[in-house]
């Protein structure tokens, strides 16, 4: 069981959201006080889902839900194998040889075999542990499987080997309406979010920020571009590089690449050689393969840059976006997935297609600091309407009640 930090309550968010945000959340979770919320994922560090439990599974605690947090364990091949699927599902066609898939139903059976299914509802997130579900008649309890990734046009060969797994389950949860699949099951949507109070978000000294700069060799004196990302293609660190040497031609900017890896992504270090090798010598590419809990430096890296980019090629949500609006910076970043439901074009920032579009709507900020503000601005705003920790704690109770009320359409909370 993964342990969790408990150091901030709900009444510390009261600033942020404003008291009748936690009044609601009380009055919700005195409806589901008592339950066992046990979640299982793939990793305890690294990557949006970690993230978001580390936060997540205190506050439901705090409101009396019985949360609790596992994560399966799998080999080297494991990952490799689920790093391929993951792909897939985002619609890269990867060849799954039935000895891959065999070892994927090994390995889920090992995990059948070590782990204690505790949980009143069981919560279990992405393609990897999903197929745990081969438990759920021996103990009686609602199954939910949770889904980050954009499955709108997954590779049919790997869906078709997923499906008969997800349909076992008694819903799942999408982030966006795009990404739901036809199936014969309950489907809910819950957009991820930031926490607003932990360290990767909080507000920082001027001071912290110039030196954090500074010790990664960035000028604070000249515009920053920055992309905060895990060193995965479908980030396009490449696409970024591209983006920026058209910029540079212009103005006299920096850019930074920075990121940590993940225990359950076997690219990143494939990813990053070709990332390093596309910035070559170039004094002004700062390339920051950062380590596990860096959160304060990629805050202060995130609020030291004029403009972040989020270039994805394929995206769930992308949790750096919000993170960046929630700092008041414009954002610049592929039009897909989850970053869609941030990123509303012309008004917090702005969605490309492209290398050169990227590099287009940059020089147009860098070239209005008047603009740049006001995206800021209005990207803040939007994440404190939509994503922020408070709203997503509320949505899972929300999921939990209506479990327990599969028959309406309408739950009563008298």
């Amino acid at each position: 069981m993964v342990s969790t930090k408990e150091g901030v309550s709900l009444s510390d968010y009261q600033d942020v959201t404003g008291k009748h945000v936690i009044d609601e959340l009380r009055v919700i979770a005195a409806h589901v006080e008592g339950r066992r919320l046990q979640n299982i994922n793939s990793t305890a560090v690294g990557g949006g889902v970690a993230e978001i439990l580390t936060r997540l599974v205190p506050l439901l605690r705090e409101l009396g839900v019985l949360a609790t947090w596992d994560v399966i364990k799998g080999d080297q091949n494991f990952f490799e194998i689920t790093k391929a699927m993951h792909n897939a599902l985002h619609g890269k066609p990867e060849n799954l040889t039935p000895a891959m898939l065999d070892h994927y139903r090994a390995t889920t059976e090992s995990n059948l075999r070590q782990m204690d299914f505790h949980g009143d509802v069981i919560w279990v997130h992405d393609p990897q542990p999903a197929a745990l579900i081969a438990r759920r008649k021996q103990s009686g309890r609602p199954w939910v499987w949770r889904c980050h990734i954009d499955v709108s046009t997954p590779y049919k060969p790997v869906w078709d080997f997923l499906a008969p797994y997800v349909e076992q389950y008694d819903a799942a949860i999408f982030s966006m309406p795009d990404f739901a699949r036809p199936m014969h099951i309950p489907q809910f949507m819950v957009a991820p979010s930031i926490d607003p109070l932990s360290d990767k978000n909080r507000e920082l000294e001027p001071g912290t920020v110039e030196r954090v700069l500074r010790k990664h060799g960035v000028d604070p004196g000249r515009p920053v571009l920055t992309q905060i990302s895990r060193f995965d293609r479908l980030k396009d660190p490449l696409g970024v590089i591209a983006a920026y040497k058209l910029v540079r031609k212009r103005h006299n900017c920096q850019l930074v690449l920075a990121g940590g890896d993940a225990p359950d992504d076997p690219e990143g270090a494939a990813v990053l050689n070709e990332v390093r090798e596309a910035a070559g010598t170039d004094p002004n590419i700062h390339v920051l393969p950062l380590p596990p809990f860096s959160d304060l430096e990629i805050n202060a890296l995130v609020r030291g840059s004029t403009i972040v980019f989020q270039k994805s090629i394929k995206e769930g949500f992308g949790l750096t976006v919000s993170e960046a609006l929630w700092k008041g910076k414009p954002v610049i970043a592929g039009a897909v997935g989850g970053i869609k439901l941030q990123v509303i074009n012309g008004h917090t920032g702005f969605l490309v297609h492209s290398p050169e579009g990227a590099a287009q709507r940059a020089m147009q900020l860098l070239a209005d600091p008047g603009l740049c503000r006001r995206l800021g601005e209005n990207g803040r705003l939007h994440v404190k309407q939509n994503f922020l920790l408070t709203r997503q704690v509320k949505d899972y109770m929300l999921v939990m009640l209506a479990l327990d009320h599969p028959a309406k359409d309408v739950v009563h909370l008298n």
